[in-house]
């Protein structure tokens, strides 16, 4: 019985952690040869939690909780909230992407190659920061829409792929909702990563 239950609780943990992806158009084969690629990151469409608030309507609502709780506190959040995307989310997303499918094929990827001949397009169109009380927790959850394009013709795009919902947490406990969401970016580029390099062989 203790063993079917420790299957049980394992299998509802690995399931906690999945990643959809979805390819919706082309395949990674323009890819081939390529050793540069640039990134791009786009958070104008970005909506968060349940209520898919806009990121105005998020940040009002979360610093005046905060500010509620501790005058002030809001505020500083702010600040923390602003830099959060150049600052971890993206940094992330480029060192996982450099990890898996750079290192692995000997490319460089980085946001400002304009020598590429081909830009992944990040879209990041939904977060749920997630939350974590010590003994309780809840991983933070990222999708995002990937477009590789041509940098020189941004409106071809060759491969089109949707991930949902990638988690975002790391062992122990973290009670900074930045680094959450960041684990969520470091997941999805890892995910694809490591796509990119099984198709390519």
């Amino acid at each position: 019985m203790k063993k079917i239950l420790f299957v049980a609780l394992l299998f509802a943990s690995v399931a906690g952690f999945a990643q959809d992806v979805d390819i919706k158009k082309g395949d990674f084969g323009f890819l081939k040869g390529e050793k540069e690629l640039n990134v791009e990151f786009n958070y104008s469409n970005l909506r968060l939690l349940k209520e898919n608030l806009t990121n105005e309507q998020y940040v009002e609502q979360r610093a005046k909780d905060l500010n509620e709780k501790d005058k002030g506190n809001g505020e500083i959040w702010k600040k923390k909230w602003k830099s959060a995307p150049d600052m971890i989310w993206n940094t992330k997303f480029l060192e996982l992407l450099l990890k898996t499918y750079g290192k692995e094929k000997d490319v460089n990827i980085g946001d400002d190659l304009k020598s590429a001949k081909y830009t992944l397009v990040v879209d990041v169109v939904w977060i749920y920061p997630g939350w974590d009380a010590a003994i309780m927790k809840q991983p933070a959850k990222v999708s995002t829409v990937l477009r590789f394009v041509e940098t020189a013709n941004k409106s071809n795009v060759l491969m089109e792929i949707e991930t949902d919902k990638a988690p975002g947490d790391q062992w122990g406990n973290n009670f900074s909702n930045e680094s959450r969401i960041g684990e969520g970016f470091a997941k999805t580029a890892k995910t694809i990563g490591k796509m990119i390099v099984k198709k390519l062989k």
